[in-house]
């Protein structure tokens, strides 16, 4: 390989949740433009800022743990909260990331159409509306060849990135009913 050979890039699509709320002022979209994210766009949604990406990178993992570092340069009060991935995703999010129908999707997971063992879904909005961990959901279509790799990837990626940014945000409950119960389970054996 000649030493002055680039290696291939690509762009990628992604946003990044911050925590700042409401709105994003105007010193701090011009320190996040500074800092790098000249090819982001903010937005407000549901109370969160958004920033959608437009990243050219070597890989998608290097797209957005750039980003997150350049929002973290930039220097304002918010951070990143998650990369938003669709973490849960319905029966029609999982028809639209495929490109396939509703209804094809509903054929793999009743079973008519291929191995069978879809994952089972970890929540239900309603007795009609459930919803699936796209992570769980891309390895089980990745394994059966409905999908390419790196969609996979994508998802672990997103999920790995959102565990690890959780941990850095203040849990929701009593810290030390957290600790009391990690400390039950990890006494458990398996």
């Amino acid at each position: 390989m000649n030493e002055r050979q680039t290696t291939c890039e690509s762009e990628f699509d992604f946003a990044l949740i911050l925590s700042t709320p409401t709105e994003l002022t105007d010193e701090a979209a011009d320190a996040l433009f500074a800092a790098g994210c000249d090819d982001a766009t903010p937005s407000v949604s549901y109370g969160r800022v958004w920033l959608e990406f437009s990243r050219t990178a070597p890989s998608y993992k290097d797209a957005v743990l750039s980003a997150i570092r350049d929002v973290r340069r930039a220097g304002i009060v918010a951070d990143v909260l998650q990369v938003d991935d669709c973490g849960l995703v319905t029966q029609a999010g999982i028809a639209r990331k495929m490109d396939k129908s509703a209804q094809y999707v509903h054929q793999l997971m009743s079973a008519i159409r291929g191995p069978g063992g879809f994952p089972p879904p970890v929540a239900h909005l309603s007795e009609k509306t459930l919803l699936w961990q796209w992570c769980a959901v891309s390895y089980w279509l990745l394994q059966n060849n409905f999908i390419k790799p790196e969609v996979a990837e994508q998802a672990n990626l997103d999920y790995a990135i959102n565990q690890a940014l959780s941990k850095n945000r203040q849990p929701c409950g009593d810290s030390r009913l957290l600790a009391e119960v990690e400390r039950t389970l990890a006494s458990y054996t398996v």
